[in-house]
């Protein structure tokens, strides 16, 4: 097998989301099925569970489908660092190590998030130039997707944090997104450059140093977050996560309210039926499962995590945006991209000095 077919590979955990791995295999079926798997894919779980399940849906005989044993599994509540230690034949730890033993491009894992993390730290090692890695969310806006970094990664960021947030969203966002110019913005409490803390203050003058390598438009505000305003939103870890579990919440508390009140009356429950074609595709458009789970950049490797509680189809769309982003060659672009703009910032400092 040459090395583009082993860099395009996507090592899949099969164990480690709430529905089983008779989702993840459905998953696999259903990318299949949609023309979005363009290499190899290789599960990683219970070896006779998973041929199991490969005969059911009927994808035993693909000589592109490999299975690779793991006898353990990390759970939801253990402890990340603890977790990876005590079990090395988890197929969480499995899945990142086919990406370190350079078989396959990407990973992909429904499983725990902290241990996914820290794996992936420690086995890929960030890029020459990245300090700390990012997770990254896909959202949902009018008229397009925008990406958010950090939600969760690096809780206490600098500002040269913020600076390669900004890169490495823009380079996914054109790579794995296929947005041609992403536009990028700074998360402040207001859109005035003199607003927000002394971090976004100082942040927002090294973005301008770069301007010739992204495309930043400035601070931006929560009002701007849905209204096709940006591509790509930098804020810490802290307020990211916050900011995430916050929409997160209003997002199941709207959808009860609403089943709610359209089911009050006789009246309003015929209204829904001829609304209903509207509300599901407003639905689709809103479904996370959509959107391709959530990667973790700036590592020497593509890393996607999905939701726990991730479905078939939100299995499908994690491997088709990885196989997008292997594609368009965002490992090696990000290479680029960060030295580049380290380069950038530190003649633009010199000059200052």
């Amino acid at each position: 097998m040459g090395n583009s077919r082993e860099n395009k590979a996507i090592a899949i955990d099969a164990m480690g989301g709430d529905k089983g791995p008779n989702e993840v295999v459905a998953g696999v079926a259903m990318a299949l099925k949609n023309g979005w798997i363009q290499d190899e894919i290789h599960l990683v779980g219970r070896e006779e569970t998973l041929a199991d399940l490969l005969r059911e849906h009927e994808l035993q005989t693909l000589p592109g489908i490999l299975l690779h044993p793991a006898s353990e599994v990390i759970e939801m509540s253990e402890k990340p660092v603890q977790s990876i230690r005590s079990k090395p034949d988890a197929s969480l730890v499995r899945t990142i190590g086919l990406v370190k033993d350079g078989r396959c491009g990407a990973a992909l894992s429904c499983g725990n998030t902290g241990s996914l993390m820290a794996c992936a730290t420690i086995k890929l090692r960030p890029v020459e130039g990245v300090s700390k890695p990012a997770l990254a969310s896909v959202w949902p806006g009018a008229g397009n997707h925008f990406v958010v970094l950090d939600v969760g990664a690096n809780p206490l960021c600098k500002k040269e944090n913020l600076l390669q947030y900004a890169v490495l969203g823009y380079q996914y966002a054109k790579d794995a997104l296929g947005i041609a110019h992403p536009r990028v913005g700074l998360l402040s409490n207001g859109t005035e450059v003199t607003k927000g803390t002394g971090l976004i203050v100082e942040t927002h003058d090294l973005l301008q140093a770069i301007q010739g390598q992204i495309h930043y438009v400035g601070p931006i505000e929560g009002f701007d977050l849905f209204n096709n305003t940006v591509d790509v939103v930098v804020t810490d870890g802290f307020t990211g996560n916050v900011l995430l579990k916050s929409c997160e919440s209003l997002w199941k508390m709207l959808k009860g309210l609403l089943k709610e009140e359209l089911t009050k009356t006789p009246l309003r429950m015929a209204g829904a039926l001829l609304l209903k074609g509207g509300l599901e595709e407003t639905k689709r458009r809103l479904d996370p499962n959509n959107h391709g789970g959530a990667p973790l950049l700036g590592l020497r490797g593509t890393v996607l995590k999905a939701h726990g509680s991730s479905d078939r189809v939100a299995i499908a769309n994690a491997i088709r945006v990885a196989a997008t982003a292997m594609e368009h060659n965002l490992a090696s672009h990000t290479v680029t991209a960060i030295a580049t703009a380290n380069e950038t910032l530190g003649q633009s400092l010199a000059g200052e000095s």
